[in-house]
């Protein structure tokens, strides 16, 4: 009776294990989908007119995938001038625009097909503003770079004026 009693246990067991296993496979989740691959770009900022790097200078990724937008993002540059990212699609178009303090701001698209990229920047003094009523080109600006303070006009000093003698007005009665 003990031999029939085990035999029964290991029959429910074998059962029991079977219908756990048989709704795993029926189990209809979503089905895993590997990321796209990334390429590692990094960015050097450097000065145009002696090819010192330029610190603290924010670097800003805009990336588009088979005319997906994939999202902005924005990285600081370190003492070396340089900014890294990895999290962009290998194949996409990137936009990378460089603003930094005292500098004219950068932007430029390029087409990343390879796992590795390197991109260096130099970054010009700020220009005088294009205009349709004159040629401006290659002129330099007229203010320095940087906080720049409004002129503060001058009054001039007012004068005393005379006392404004006024008619008396008749009375009626």
């Amino acid at each position: 009776m003990a031999i029939e009693l085990r035999k029964r246990v290991l029959v429910g067991l074998v059962v029991a294990l079977g219908m756990t296993v048989g709704a795993t496979a029926q189990y209809r989740g979503r089905k895993y989908k590997a990321p796209p691959a990334t390429s590692h770009i990094e960015v050097n900022v450097l000065r145009s007119y002696n090819g010192k790097p330029v610190a603290n200078a924010a670097v800003v990724f805009r990336s588009v995938k088979d005319g997906k937008d994939e999202g902005n993002l924005e990285v600081k540059t370190n003492e070396e001038g340089k900014a890294v990212i990895d999290v962009i699609p290998t194949g996409s178009k990137v936009q990378v625009q460089v603003i930094a303090d005292g500098f004219a701001t950068f932007a430029e698209s390029y087409q990343v097909d390879e796992p590795d990229r390197t991109i260096e920047i130099k970054m010009l003094r700020p220009r005088a503003q294009v205009s349709l009523y004159q040629d401006n080109s290659g002129k330099p600006a007229q203010m320095k770079p940087g906080i720049q303070e409004p002129a503060k006009v001058v009054a001039p000093a007012a004068t005393p004026a005379a006392p404004a003698t006024v008619p008396p007005t008749p009375k009626s009665l």
